[in-house]
């Protein structure tokens, strides 16, 4: 494999994309403390942060929403005014949109949520400490990586499995009412 294709199988995302929001040590660019985004030179240093009932709307989410996920620590807030209110950038809008994805699309709840965006979190930091590792560091960071992305498999697994039980148990109650109704006159 080529080097950019092993960048490119340890990042799991596209050739390029950011790095997963709301990593820890990321700025709003998805970029490690520090580091310079090439694409935001020239731009505005800041991305714009929104109050808490604008980035509810943007996200499509309740404020009630947005304040739990934090409770639950899923979400932390990118700033704070001085009056204590929660400014969220563009990172913490593409989380709850992840959270959501993964409740609505998988059906997840938010304790799953939380153990899959502690995985997605930690293959983020895979990904920024590639940049710097040695050749035995990043087989490492592969290995790690790996050990992560079946972790996520299985836990996709057990729902899939759970789903088409389910489905299963629809089909036959289907059936059975099926049965019934052909027993009855008319």
């Amino acid at each position: 494999m080529t080097d950019s294709g092993t960048i490119a199988a340890v990042r799991g995302d596209q050739a390029g994309g950011p790095a997963l929001a709301g990593s820890p040590g990321a700025d709003a660019t998805g970029a490690a403390d520090g580091a310079t985004n090439p694409a935001a030179v020239g731009a505005a240093a800041e991305p714009a942060l929104l109050a808490i009932g604008p980035a509810s709307r943007e996200v499509g989410v309740s404020v009630r929403s947005l304040r739990y996920y934090e409770e639950m620590g899923l979400l932390t807030p990118s700033g704070r005014t001085s009056g204590g209110n929660r400014l969220y950038g563009p990172d913490d809008l593409a989380r709850v949109r992840r959270i959501r994805e993964l409740q609505q699309l998988l059906g997840f709840n938010l304790d799953e949520v939380r153990a899959i965006l502690g995985h997605e979190d930690r293959l983020a930091r895979v990904r920024q400490d590639w940049a710097v590792a040695s050749t035995e560091d990043r087989v490492s960071l592969l290995d790690e990586a790996r050990e992560v992305y079946l972790n996520l498999r299985d836990q996709v697994e057990g729902k899939i499995k759970g789903l088409v039980s389910f489905r299963d148990e629809l089909d036959a109650r289907v059936a059975r009412n099926d049965r019934l109704r052909e027993t009855l006159p008319g």
